[in-house]
């Protein structure tokens, strides 16, 4: 089993695998990141061709569509046929596209197989999958898949789970704003945080995330489960599909610019609830010019 890409996300799900029992050969740009699963018992490889060459299996969770396709480009490349390449990350529909070509030129299967989670839920054992691809090469690697995260949607045989991927996030994006707007609305007028988040996590806006980001709302910590940058990523491949399918989605390009605007305020490398933070502090100058 090979991994690559050990940012939050890859580190977290090495973890799983490692705990599972899983034979695991790790491989990441900066090598420092490896160490502590090579102290674990992971192998460390140099190079993705060097994973290759071990495993049958390989996993990728990488950042964004640059770095996605230079990777696959590399394993397939060096994979042997039959190899089964299982992409986690959150890319677009038209490069998983590319990778998919390239794959079935070489006799490597592939899988997208995006990730409703972050860290903390991994380690949790509560990941959510949403798989796309054929189903006998789900088969293949399902034991594996489910050691990570117990819950699976298969969603088609081709690009649909990169579509839904985005959908969701667009979602989840859109919620933290809202919980932005509630959160500034509330304390404005005098409710405390820990009031309203309480009886927000309780009532019929009370969705998972609500109750992920609670405790570190209450905390005062914005450390990055998911960085604002990357959330405004993904927004612009949301965008993308949706002039590739020729649909209007208005509250995503205002997503875009309410998370520009968080982004050029410094909160880039922030978790992307971070829109409360500036929001709160946009409403506190427009107060004081009032």
């Amino acid at each position: 089993m090979g991994l690559i890409g050990l940012g939050n996300m890859g580190t977290a799900i090495a973890e799983r695998l490692l705990d599972a029992g899983f034979p695991l050969v790790v491989n990441n740009r900066t090598p420092e990141k490896a160490e502590v699963l090579e102290a674990r018992g992971a192998v460390v490889a140099t190079t993705p061709e060097d994973l290759v060459g071990q495993v049958d299996v390989v996993l990728t969770s990488l950042p964004d569509d640059e770095a996605f396709e230079a990777v696959a480009e590399r394993v397939v490349s060096a994979a042997r046929p039959g190899t089964v390449l299982v992409d986690m990350s959150t890319v677009s529909p038209a490069v998983s596209a590319r990778v998919a070509s390239l794959a079935e030129a070489a006799s490597v299967d592939y899988l997208r197989a995006p990730v409703s989670g972050n860290p903390t839920v991994v380690r949790a054992g509560t990941l959510s999958f949403i798989v796309s691809g054929p189903r006998k090469t789900f088969e293949r690697v399902e034991p594996v898949v489910r050691a990570i995260g117990p819950t699976v949607h298969h969603v088609g045989d081709g690009e649909q789970a990169r579509i839904v991927k985005l959908a969701i996030n667009s979602m989840i994006a859109a919620l933290a704003q809202a919980m932005s707007e509630a959160l500034v609305l509330a304390e404005a007028a005098g409710v405390s945080r820990a009031a309203l988040l309480e009886v927000m996590g309780s009532s019929a806006a009370g969705a998972p995330f609500v109750k992920y980001k609670t405790e570190p709302l209450l905390r005062d910590d914005f450390s990055a489960t998911f960085t604002t940058a990357l959330m405004e990523k993904d927004i612009d491949l949301v965008l993308d599909a949706a002039d590739e399918a020729g649909v209007v989605l208005p509250l995503a390009r205002q997503m875009k610019a309410l998370l520009r605007a968080t982004i050029e305020a410094g909160y880039a490398d922030d978790d992307f609830m971070a829109l409360y933070l500036h929001l709160r502090s946009a409403s506190a100058t427009e107060e004081a010019v009032r």
